[in-house]
């Protein structure tokens, strides 16, 4: 991984980045896609060029497929462009998508976003990409996509398990850095919050500590869901609700109910961000 800051733009045909494990499947991702379609439209609605680029898809073409799905259903002229730093993975979903009208399309790339015939895109995707980094190379890493967005764009760092049932994510604007956390679980089966801990972002995954926000934020939300533990009669979609209605009393939460109820919450970065000096 070569380090970078804002505004450096490598050369093209040298991709950056490191060959992730590549795991991946159907539907994997549809908790970000869904809000990526459902949050996100206007951001997409507006664009001048709807690009978008699905970051180190893996060995299987399936995720940038399911992520065209539901972004054409807000824009249909959207362009999905699917990058990948191992050239015989490229070469798979070509010949796997050769002959599909509207395929997206596939390309050697990574952090430098050298996608085919140019362009700046609106969105970025990045799942279980960088979360084989250091942590040390996260910023850098974020700098060097938030470079290459359109004015206005958005780059989505997360992570998910296998099936994609426990799922986190930090949005990072072009123009102001990382500015939210998103947390996206199946409630069927849920033991506490907290166990989405494994599954949080590089750069939050070694802060679940006493003293940081993110393990304040989710102890918390352990505390209230135990205390709404008699609406479990009801479902565990009540029980979130209340959940997330009595975290909303002390954290800067940016969604509403109509999020809740899907088994999501959003809350400011400023609330869990690392905090400096902690290693």
């Amino acid at each position: 991984m070569a380090g970078s800051g804002a505004g450096h733009r490598p050369r093209a045909g040298s991709p950056v980045g490191s060959v992730t494990r590549g795991t991946t499947g159907p539907d994997r991702l549809r908790r970000v896609e869904r809000w990526l379609a459902q949050t996100q439209a206007p951001r997409l609605r507006s664009a001048a060029d709807p690009l978008v680029v699905d970051l180190g898809y893996g060995a299987r073409p399936v995720t940038v497929t399911d992520l065209q799905r539901w972004l054409r259903g807000v824009r249909p002229d959207v362009r999905l462009v699917g990058l990948e730093i191992h050239p015989e993975r490229v070469e798979a979903a070509r010949r796997a998508l050769a002959g599909v009208p509207g395929a997206p399309e596939f390309a050697l790339g990574g952090f430098e976003l050298a996608v085919p015939g140019g362009g700046d895109p609106v969105i970025v995707r990045a799942f279980n990409v960088l979360r084989q980094y250091d942590e040390s190379q996260v910023a850098a890493s974020w700098d060097l996509l938030r470079s290459r967005l359109a004015p206005g764009g958005l780059l989505v760092d997360g992570t998910c398990d296998e099936l994609g049932r426990r799922s986190t994510w930090i949005a990072v604007e072009a123009e102001r850095g990382p500015v939210s956390l998103t947390v996206s679980v199946r409630l069927g089966g849920l033991g506490t919050p907290s166990d989405v801990a494994e599954r949080l972002p590089k750069a939050l995954i070694h802060r679940n500590v006493p003293g940081e926000g993110v393990h304040d934020f989710l102890r918390a939300a352990d505390a209230a869901w135990a205390r709404h533990a008699p609406l479990q009669t009801f479902g565990a979609r009540q029980r979130w609700i209340a959940t997330c209605r009595d975290l909303a009393g002390a954290w800067p939460l940016l969604d509403s109910p109509s999020r809740w109820r899907l088994g999501e919450v959003t809350l400011a970065w400023s609330a869990v961000a690392p905090r400096p000096g902690r290693a």
